[in-house]
């Protein structure tokens, strides 16, 4: 099983991207979140999942460890598919999605194209203690309340923009600078809104 890729940036989209290792160049399957963690330069680093099935070989690509872990996780339920378990991906961080499935936040998960409720419950009754093993074991922990992001959300929330694009583009300027303060992560997020 190729469990990893290192290699050269050939090409980009938001769905997929070629890795040449060495001169083979691979086509991998990934999800917005690691679209939006892929790096500048050409080197590239992957975690990969390889699906086998009868009519195709496919292979998935991830910016880290736990995504690949939540990944496989997801593929393991009745009823998720790959392509549903990368809309997941893509939709909510790994991190939203383990805390979703231990809060039981059904109607968060259920948010999901092609999800529904009961796919959703499904979810949280077969992942509750896998995820929270999963969690343990990974230097993930629960996100730590942030007043200033707190702020920042309660603000932009009040200008009429969507919970879901706040929390995502606020905890990426978050992860760049965790000090910012509440104007500047303010004005930065209107400017990738």
């Amino acid at each position: 099983m190729i469990t990893q890729l290192k290699g050269r940036l050939v090409e980009k989209s938001p769905t997929d991207v070629v890795v040449d290792c060495h001169g083979v160049g691979y086509m991998v399957h990934i999800s917005l979140h690691t679209f939006g963690q892929l790096p500048e330069d050409e080197s590239i680093q992957l975690y990969t999942h390889l699906q086998v099935r009868e009519d195709a070989h496919t292979l998935f690509g991830f910016a880290t460890r736990l995504e690949r872990q939540v990944f496989r996780l997801l593929i393991g339920v009745s009823g998720i598919g790959a392509n549903t378990a990368r809309t997941m991906l893509s939709s909510l961080t790994p991190q939203e999605i383990c805390q979703a499935i231990q809060t039981e936040q059904v109607a968060l998960i259920q948010s999901v194209k092609g999800i529904g409720a009961k796919t959703a419950q499904r979810l949280v009754i077969d992942l509750r203690d896998k995820v929270l093993g999963l969690v343990e074991d990974s230097d993930f922990s629960a996100p730590v309340s942030n007043t200033n992001r707190d702020e920042a959300l309660s603000a932009l929330e009040v200008l009429g923009y969507r919970t879901k694009a706040c929390i995502k583009v606020l905890d990426g300027l978050l992860a760049v600078d965790p000090e910012m303060n509440v104007e500047r992560l303010i004005r930065n997020a209107l400017n990738k809104l």
